[in-house]
């Protein structure tokens, strides 16, 4: 394997968000043939994925671990040392360090993946990426909604590519053992409909707008369960908004696991670039509730695998849960369908196109 090429992915941290769950299914799906893969992350509290990592194959380095020298100076100690043929970015403040970083004779080529559209940053974050944007050899959009926010800062026509990444769902239960066995992992009735969602408790979520109208819906289905997958800086604010029916359930390393207790999936985000936890929803075979934001649209189409409706809006979410409630066959009818569009969710698929631009990337 003396060939092989040392590739970078350095990302903000390695928790159980979507992009890091990204990273850890494409490193199950690595060419490791023809690329040797290492991972660097910024924050040390967030790590969740580290033993999966290194269980992959995977050396992992953590720049913000050892006290002293600030962690963009530890990336560029990094670079010297291992001397990358490329960086992957993941996460704008990374990628601005890696590519003030990456200069010299032997710097590396400069790959970074887009997981969110522009408007989502704040201002500083907005600008430094900006001024150094360019510095890329190639950007990968996880959804056309998101390469149309890059716009301008495009040097040529195919410096973006976009990749729809799948989930890594191999081997997940399903069934109705696996409903009544995740409904006892998680104190949910068994005869109830559940209604669930997967994502940080964050703004950008707006999981506040879901409880209104999970309050909405228990009016019409008083037996209905809410079910939140995740953890946030929100968390204590959500719990005190949310009433009877609803359970958190925190961050979770099992959710393909957790899915088979849901009869609808929802997201009501204000924002997104194309959430994990949608694919993983359709792939499990969920009807799905979603905000007609990002790239969602893109992989779900209204009234088919299905309902779309408009972010921040909790009558419309509400009536949109409520027609599925109350409609075994539309959510068996939509279930169906999703999990047939899924099967074009093919995460080794979306690593390979990744490759290819490494390929390209590296050739050039």
């Amino acid at each position: 394997m003396s060939g092989r090429r040392r590739v970078l992915w350095l990302a903000k941290g390695l928790g159980r968000g979507g992009a890091e769950q990204l990273l850890l299914n494409c490193a199950r799906h690595a060419d490791t043939g023809r690329y040797e893969i290492e991972v660097a992350y910024v924050l040390p509290y967030k790590d969740a994925l580290v033993p999966a990592l290194e269980a992959a194959g995977v050396r992992v380095h953590c720049l913000g671990a050892a006290p002293g020298a600030l962690w963009p100076v530890r990336l560029r100690g990094l670079l010297a040392e291992r001397r990358y043929d490329l960086v992957h970015s993941h996460m704008p403040i990374p990628a601005v360090a890696a590519r003030l970083s990456a200069f010299g004779r032997r710097a590396p080529r400069l790959v970074h993946t887009e997981h969110n559209v522009w408007e989502r940053y704040r201002t500083a974050t907005r600008w430094a990426n900006a001024l150094t944007y360019r510095r890329n050899d190639a950007v990968i959009a996880v959804s056309h909604a998101v390469a149309a926010t890059i716009g301008r800062r495009r040097p040529a026509p195919d410096w973006v590519t976009v990749v729809h990444h799948g989930p890594d769902l191999a081997g997940a239960p399903e069934g109705p053992a696996a409903r009544a066995a995740a409904r006892a992992e998680l104190g949910l009735p068994q005869d109830a409909l559940v209604v669930g969602t997967v994502g940080n408790l964050t703004a950008k979520k707006d999981q506040a707008t879901l409880l209104a109208a999970f309050d909405l819906l228990r009016a019409d289905h008083p037996a209905a369960a809410l079910l939140l997958i995740g953890a946030g800086p929100l968390e204590a604010d959500l719990r005190a908004r949310a009433g009877e029916g609803v359970v958190f359930a925190g961050s979770r390393a099992d959710v393909p696991a957790l899915l088979p207790a849901l009869d609808v999936f929802t997201l009501s985000s204000r924002q997104e670039g194309l959430p994990v936890a949608l694919m993983e929803a359709m792939t499990s075979g969920l009807p799905s509730v979603v905000t007609r934001v990002g790239g969602m649209p893109e992989v779900l189409d209204d009234d088919r695998q299905g309902l779309l409706v408009p972010p921040g809006d909790p009558a419309a979410l509400a009536a949109a849960l409520g027609r599925l409630a109350g409609d075994p066959a539309l959510r068996a009818r939509l279930g169906a369908a999703a999990r047939e569009r899924s099967r074009g969710f093919d995460v080794a698929g979306a690593q390979h196109a990744i490759e290819q631009v490494y390929a390209r990337v590296l050739a050039g």
